[in-house]
C-alpha cells in the first residue's frame, strides 16, 4: 500500500500492514464504482478554486486535463485502482502528482477533506443509480401495461390465502403489478430529488477559511441545492443511503412478489404460464426437469437489499460529526444497488417473453367462485347484502358456473376487471417517462 495521505512527517512508522488492511476494508475494490464520480467532483472543485483565486487558470486547466487523462487511462485499463492505494481519493491525488508534479498535483486537495470528497461522490452515485432504478421501473410497468391492453380479457382465477376466491383476469394481474412499478419509479425519482444536495466544500464538517464557490460547484455537478451546514453534511452520511436503499427495496420487494406469482403459475399444479427455454435450466440428475431458476433467483434478490439496510442501520446511531464507522455504510449501499439493479434489468424482457395458457386458466375457475357476484346481484335487487351473503353461503353447492368473460365485464367498479382504467395508469407512466 502506498504511503497514506494523512501521514505526517515525524509521526513514526504508523500502523502496520495488517492494521492498514483492516482500516481500508473493501474501499479500494468498491471505489472502482465511485472513482468516475470522484473525478467529476474533483474537476468541479478545481474550477471552483480557480473562481476564488486559489488556482490560476493554467493550473486549473492542467489539473482538469490531468483528471481527464486519468479517467481515460482507467477506461483503457492502463491504470488500475488496486491495493496499492487506500481508496480512490488517495489514488487520484497520487496519479495527479505523478503526472503534474507534487507542487501542482498536491493542490487538488486544497479546501476539501476526504470526508466531503466521499460524501459528494456517493451522492452523485446515488443520483445516477436512482435514475437507473426509476427507468427500469418505467420499462417494467410499460411492458405490463402493454400486455394488460392486449390480454386483459383472459379469465383466470383470483386468489386470497392461496385459495381460489373469485374470477379474475390476466389484465387485473398485469395492471396490478404495473401500478406497483409506477409507484416504484415515482419513489425512486422523489428520493433522488430529496438527496440532490452537494456536501462538497464542507470539508471535515467545519468548513474552511476560504470563500469557496460552493453554489457554482454544486451547479456544475448538476446538484439542485447545497447541504448548507458542514456538521449536517457528515451527520447525513448513512441517512441518505438508507433512503436510497428504501427506494430500491420497494422495487425489489415487488419484484419478489411478482416472481413468486410466476413461480407458482409455472408449476404443473397451476400451469397458467410457460417460460421460454432461455429463462429455464435443467436438472443435473433428473432429465425431465425444466426449472424456472431465473425467476427463483429474482425472487431472492430482495434479500441482498434487505440485508444491506440492516447492515447500514446497525452502523448509525453515532454522535455528531465524522466517525470512521461511517466508512462501513459504503459496502452495503454499493452491493445492494449492484445486485438489485442487475435483477431488475432482467424483468422487462422476462415479462415480455412469458406465455399464458388460457385453457388452464379458464378450467381453474370453478362454480363456487361466482358466489360473490351472485350475492352482489341479489343486493342490487334490494336484499340487504348480509342477508344475500348468508343466503348464497347456505347453498354454495348449488351455485352454477357462469360465463367468466361476462362476469369480468360486469365487474365495473373503477380498477376492476371490467374497468381496468389503464389510461389512468398510462398517464402517470408517461409523466414519469418524460422526467
Amino acid at each position: 500500500m502506498s504511503d497514506f495521505i494523512w501521514k505526517k512527517s515525524g509521526q513514526g512508522d504508523g500502523p502496520g500492514e495488517a492494521v492498514m488492511q483492516f482500516l481500508a476494508g473493501e474501499d479500494v475494490v468498491l471505489d472502482r464504482q465511485l472513482i468516475g464520480f470522484d473525478i467529476r467532483a474533483s474537476q468541479a472543485h478545481v474550477n471552483g478554486l480557480a473562481q476564488v483565486g486559489i488556482l490560476d487558470e493554467d493550473e486549473a486547466r492542467q489539473l482538469v486535463d490531468g483528471l481527464d487523462g486519468i479517467a481515460a487511462a482507467l477506461q483503457a485499463g492502463d491504470l488500475v485502482l488496486d491495493e496499492t492505494f487506500e481508496d480512490c481519493h488517495s489514488a487520484l491525488e497520487a496519479w495527479l502528482t505523478e503526472r503534474l508534479g507534487p507542487l501542482l498535483g498536491g493542490k487538488v486537495h486544497t479546501g476539501r477533506s476526504r470526508n466531503d470528497q466521499v460524501a459528494v461522490a456517493l451522492r452523485l452515485y446515488m443520483k445516477d443509480r436512482l435514475d437507473a432504478l426509476s427507468a427500469l421501473c418505467v420499462d417494467t410497468a410499460s411492458v405490463l401495461l402493454a400486455r394488460a391492453r392486449d390480454e386483459g380479457h383472459l379469465p383466470m382465477p383470483g386468489y386470497t390465502h392461496l385459495q381460489r376466491a373469485m374470477p379474475s383476469s390476466a389484465g387485473l394481474w398485469l395492471a396490478g403489478h404495473a401500478e406497483a412499478f409506477i409507484d416504484n419509479a415515482q419513489l425512486a425519482a422523489l428520493t433522488r430529488d430529496w438527496l440532490d444536495a452537494s456536501p462538497l466544500g464542507t470539508a471535515s464538517g467545519f468548513g474552511v477559511n476560504l470563500p469557496l464557490a460552493r453554489d457554482a460547484v454544486a451547479e456544475a455537478l448538476g446538484f439542485g441545492r447545497l447541504v448548507v451546514n458542514p456538521q449536517y453534511a457528515q451527520n447525513a452520511r448513512g441517512k441518505v443511503e438508507l433512503q436510497a436503499l428504501g427506494a430500491l427495496g420497494a422495487a425489489t420487494a415487488d419484484l419478489r412478489r411478482l416472481a413468486w406469482d410466476l413461480s407458482l403459475f409455472t408449476t404443473s399444479e397451476f400451469d397458467f404460464v410457460r417460460l421460454p427455454d432461455g429463462w429455464c435450466t435443467g436438472s443435473s440428475i433428473m432429465p425431465n426437469k425444466r426449472n424456472p431458476d431465473v425467476v427463483e433467483l429474482l425472487r431472492a434478490a430482495h434479500g441482498t437489499v434487505a440485508g444491506a439496510r440492516t447492515e447500514l442501520e446497525s452502523v448509525l446511531g453515532l454522535p455528531s460529526g465524522y466517525q470512521r464507522d461511517l466508512q462501513a455504510t459504503k459496502p452495503p449501499l454499493l452491493r445492494a444497488f449492484e445486485a438489485g439493479l442487475q435483477a431488475l434489468a432482467l424483468l422487462p424482457e422476462l415479462l415480455a417473453a412469458f406465455e399464458w395458457n388460457p385453457d388452464a386458466m379458464q378450467a381453474a375457475i370453478s362454480p363456487e367462485m361466482f358466489a360473490t357476484d351472485l350475492s352482489v346481484d341479489m343486493a342490487r335487487e334490494g336484499m340487504p347484502f348480509r342477508d344475500a351473503y348468508r343466503e348464497v353461503g347456505s347453498r354454495l353447492g348449488q351455485v352454477k358456473a357462469e360465463d367468466a368473460v361476462q362476469s369480468l365485464e360486469n365487474r365495473v367498479s373503477p380498477g376492476a376487471c371490467g374497468a381496468l382504467e389503464l389510461d389512468r395508469l398510462a398517464a402517470r407512466l408517461d409523466h414519469l417517462a418524460k422526467k
